[in-house]
């Protein structure tokens, strides 16, 4: 962009970028503001006013003018299952952000006509029934008529999953098949499944009926996985933690994302964990891997941070808030102890998920006795994941053995189901993340993105000022709440810490990593309820602009095409972007009105080219109408 006043000069210090005439929030308590910033070779190497940039601006110079808009260091999500998102990202339906339920069907029975023979359509994490101005989830009844012949599963948080009847026969569930460890398919009075399954509380019955859908080959992995880093650039972020997950084999599906690195092709930087995932294997991955790779191999680029977030599958509570909290076996922690143990003696850190307190309590007896032995922490980064309800005592034992807390926005998605099973006392402090703060602990904070909230960084970001779910519910009380500036520290220093990258990034100061964003709206200046509108107009790492959009669009990097071309994404794209709430009233209201009229004709005008099905098909249950 031509900036006047800014004339090129050859200097031994041009830098590749300068981004000026910005509000620069830039984390360090040293300058904690600045008007322009200059990137070269990836490093941060001037912050300041215009002036102490412009001897930076050589021949070869990109110059951005932030036009006065808000500059933040890049987002770091210290808990995004960001590997196994990008190699489904292409085939997925995304409701997030999605305001009624109307609009998600009529998304969905678009989506059933363009899917080819053997797909599946697949609604897979990042919204709630409590998003939705009809509160409430869709029926079997309507996804039956969106997609008579079409399979399609819509999973709901880790609760439920919604199966139409093609679905059903693809999965191959019938009158005869029975229940999975954990899981409950609903039957109705002949016996025969109705398309509901329950995680009771477990979600492998949710898991591995998603497994049976179709997968993409490796050539269309890595367009998806690209375009899955250029949706969360999109976001502002420039930095994840990659917390593994069921269903994500290593090496198998980690080969996408390295290739990727290997090439230079990735526009966000991930620092990955291992998961064992198969029950009573557990022992024997860990020592494989040891054997194979350790912590801090790779560069900032894609780097192993350590093993989790389970270690033992027994040692795992799955939070189901719709169901009572899982009954672990009495002796979990023999196995649990000898992973650890193992774990501490080769210097290997860990994440660990846990939900609940008496979870924690029984970990953290483990740590203590290993503790006593002198192996714990020894040296090792190690972390509890969640932590919704962990107690008072236990955040001191925490502490007090050098561990740390990353805190996710999934009861932005599952508070009204929380409040439901412990009531609004047990919701104001879940988690207790100002006593994690008072403590002095490392308090990374992310969204546990894609299968249950969504992976916007901004609706996490408001949950943490706010306190409110995503259907505008409060469940934290202002004491149990922080500022904006500590909760954005959350999403970028302590997420830097937890992957002991603290003196590289999560600030803008000479000699730290190149990633910031400016963003569409001030976040330290807009309303609250503004907070998960806001998106990154540009977006860098390491000097790259990796997204760009408003003023800028354009001028970042080209990425391949989406394939397929049915994908929902090419269609779509992903998180459904809606008007912040200034737009509201009589204007709101006509707007709305605008886009359904909008709709009907142009879903009139498919139906008469046979393009869709016809209107002889309601698409909603005319039992909620």
């Amino acid at each position: 962009m031509p900036v006047g006043g800014l004339i090129p000069r050859a200097t031994d210090h041009a830098a590749d970028l300068v981004v000026r005439n910005g509000r620069i929030h830039t984390g360090d308590p040293r300058r904690p503001q600045a008007e322009a910033i200059a990137v070269r070779d990836g490093v941060v190497t001037a912050v300041g006013d215009d002036k102490d940039v412009a001897d930076r601006v050589g021949p070869a110079t990109k110059v951005v003018d932030a036009l006065g808009r808000r500059v933040i260091p890049g987002l770091n999500d210290a808990h995004l299952h960001v590997i196994r998102g990008g190699l489904n990202y292409v085939l997925e339906l995304r409701w997030d952000g999605v305001r009624t339920l109307r609009h998600g069907l009529a998304m969905l029975r678009e989506q059933a006509a363009r899917t080819p023979g053997g797909q599946w359509v697949r609604v897979v994490g990042g919204w709630s029934a409590e998003q939705f101005a009809e509160r409430r989830l869709p029926t079997v009844a309507e996804l039956n008529a969106a997609a008579p012949d079409t399979p399609v599963f819509v999973l709901h948080l880790y609760q439920s999953a919604i199966l139409n009847r093609a679905a059903l026969k693809a999965a191959g569930y019938g009158k005869d098949t029975p229940d999975p460890p954990g899981g409950h398919i609903m039957r109705g009075r002949d016996g025969e499944p109705t398309g509901m399954l329950l995680a009771a509380p477990s979600a492998l019955i949710l898991y591995s009926t998603l497994a049976k859908a179709p997968v993409l080959d490796e050539e269309h992995r890595k367009t998806s996985t690209r375009h899955f880093l250029r949706e969360l650039n999109r976001f502002g972020l420039t930095s994840a933690i990659d917390a593994a997950g069921g269903f994500q084999n290593f090496p198998d599906d980690y080969e996408t994302i390295a290739e990727l690195a290997r090439e230079g092709e990735l526009s966000l930087r991930i620092a990955y964990h291992l998961f064992p995932q198969t029950a009573g294997q557990e022992i024997d991955d860990l020592r494989r891997w040891i054997g194979m790779v350790r912590p801090g191999d790779g560069d900032e680029w894609l780097r192993l941070n350590g093993a989790g977030e389970n270690l033992t599958w027994a040692a795992a509570d799955f939070e189901n808030f719709a169901q009572p909290r899982p009954e672990h076996t009495s002796d979990y922690e023999v196995e649990f102890e000898e992973a650890v143990r193992l774990l501490m003696e080769n210097g290997w850190g860990f994440r660990l998920h846990a939900t609940y307190d008496e979870t924690i309590r029984r970990d953290l007896a483990v740590f203590e006795k290993l503790a006593a032995e002198g192996l714990f922490p020894g040296g090792n980064r190690w972390l509890f994941d969640h932590a919704e309800t962990v107690s008072a005592d236990s955040l001191d034992r925490i502490a007090a053995l050098g561990g740390a807390v990353s805190v996710q926005n999934r009861l932005s998605f599952q508070g009204e189901a929380f409040v439901r099973r412990y009531g609004p006392g047990a919701a104001a402090d879940a988690p207790p993340i100002r006593s994690m703060l008072g403590r002095g602990l490392t308090v990374g904070a992310g969204t546990d993105a894609t299968r249950v909230s969504s992976y916007n960084p901004w609706i996490a970001l408001h949950w943490l000022v706010t306190g409110r779910t995503v259907g505008d519910l409060t469940l934290r009380p202002p004491h149990n709440r922080v500022d904006r500036e500590t909760a954005l520290e959350m999403f970028t220093k302590a997420g830097a810490a937890l992957t002991g990258e603290q003196d590289l990034k999560g600030v803008l100061r000479p000699g730290f990593l190149g990633d910031l964003a400016v963003l569409s709206h001030d976040y330290f200046a807009v309303p609250e309820p503004e907070i998960p509108h806001i998106e990154a107009l540009l977006t860098v790492v390491g000097g790259r602009i990796v997204h760009a959009a408003g003023e800028y669009e354009g001028i970042d990097e080209m990425v391949p095409a989406v394939t397929p071309e049915w994908s929902p994404v090419a269609h779509y794209g992903g998180y459904q972007a809606t008007p912040g709430p200034g737009h509201r009233g009589a204007r709101q209201a006509e707007l709305l009105g605008e886009a359904v009229a909008e709709s009907e004709l142009h879903r009139q005008w498919r139906a008469r080219r046979d393009l869709v099905p016809g209107t002889d098909s309601p698409v909603l249950d005319p039992c909620f109408f």
